[in-house]
C-alpha cells in the first residue's frame, strides 16, 4: 500500500469516457494513475496480473455488465481494493460477496454514484413514507438515458423504487425507461391522485458527477475491509483530502 504522505496508486478498469474523466478528475482525490486497462489489453481479463497491480492501491471498474465479476473476482485475489461503478450485473453479486470475503478486501458498489442522486434517494424515500397510507395516491418511477447505455430500466431507477418499497409505499409503483440521444439520466418519481399530482426529478448535465462521487468512494475504500453499497457509507466519506 502507500504511505499516507503519497498519492495513492489507483487502476482504471474500463478506459472509455467514464475512464478518462476520473483520470483527469484523479489527482484532486489524491490519486495517481498507475494501470489503465480496457478491451485491448484486458481481453477476457488477461491484463489483471499481479505484475500489473503490484503497487495499485484500488480499482475503479467502469467496464461492462458482463465481465464486472470476472474482473472483481480476479482483482480480489491479487489483495487489490475495488470500486464498481458499472451497472447492470447485480445479480452476480453472490460471486463478488464471496469474492470480497474470501481474499478479505474492500469494496464499493453502487446504482448511481452522483453525490445529488444521493439526496434524491432520501427525498423519495421521505415522501414514499408519507403517501405509504394515502390510498388516492398512486406511483409510477421513469428514467431517460443516452442511447449507449447498456440497462434498462436504470440501477438507479430500480434503488429508487427499492427504497419506495422499504419507506412502506407497498402498493404497485408502475416503471418505464426509454434510451435515446446523449441525455446523461434524467430520473422521475411521481405520485398522482384525483386531486393532484406530486413529481420528483433528478437531471444528470453530465458524468462529472459520477466521476466525482467513484473518485470519492476509492479514498474512502483503501485501507478498509468488507463489502458496502455506496448509498448506504456515502455521507460517512470525507471531502478531506486523502491522508489529511
Amino acid at each position: 500500500m502507500s504511505s499516507d504522505t503519497a498519492p495513492h496508486r489507483l487502476a482504471l478498469v474500463g478506459y472509455g469516457k467514464m475512464g478518462r474523466m476520473i483520470e483527469s478528475l484523479a489527482p484532486e482525490f489524491g490519486f495517481d494513475v498507475g494501470l489503465r486497462l480496457d478491451e485491448f489489453n484486458n481481453a477476457d481479463g488477461v491484463g489483471i496480473t499481479s505484475e500489473n497491480f503490484e503497487k495499485i492501491d484500488v480499482a475503479i471498474d467502469f467496464s461492462i455488465p458482463p465481465v464486472v465479476a470476472e474482473n472483481a473476482d480476479r482483482i480480489a485475489a491479487l489483495g487489490v481494493n475495488v470500486v464498481i461503478g458499472t451497472t447492470g450485473w447485480l445479480d452476480d453479486l453472490p460471486r463478488v460477496r464471496t469474492a470480497v470475503e474470501r481474499d478479505n478486501i474492500g469494496l464499493v458498489y453502487g446504482a448511481n454514484f452522483s453525490v445529488g442522486v444521493q439526496v434524491f434517494y432520501r427525498i423519495v424515500e421521505a415522501a414514499a413514507a408519507v403517501l405509504a397510507s394515502e390510498d388516492d395516491y398512486d406511483a409510477w418511477a421513469y428514467e431517460i438515458h443516452h442511447k449507449m447505455k447498456k440497462d434498462a430500466p436504470s440501477g438507479t431507477l430500480l434503488r429508487l423504487v427499492e427504497k419506495m418499497k422499504e419507506s412502506g409505499y407497498t402498493r404497485n409503483i408502475d416503471t418505464a425507461s426509454n434510451r435515446a440521444g446523449a441525455v446523461p439520466g434524467i430520473h422521475q418519481i411521481g405520485f398522482d391522485s384525483e386531486a393532484d399530482t406530486i413529481q420528483l426529478v433528478h437531471t444528470a448535465r453530465s458524468r462529472v458527477g459520477f466521476a466525482r462521487g467513484a473518485l470519492r468512494a476509492a479514498r474512502w475504500i483503501v485501507g478498509r475491509k468488507g463489502l458496502y453499497e455506496f448509498s448506504t457509507v456515502w455521507d460517512r466519506m470525507t471531502d478531506a483530502p486523502s491522508g489529511s
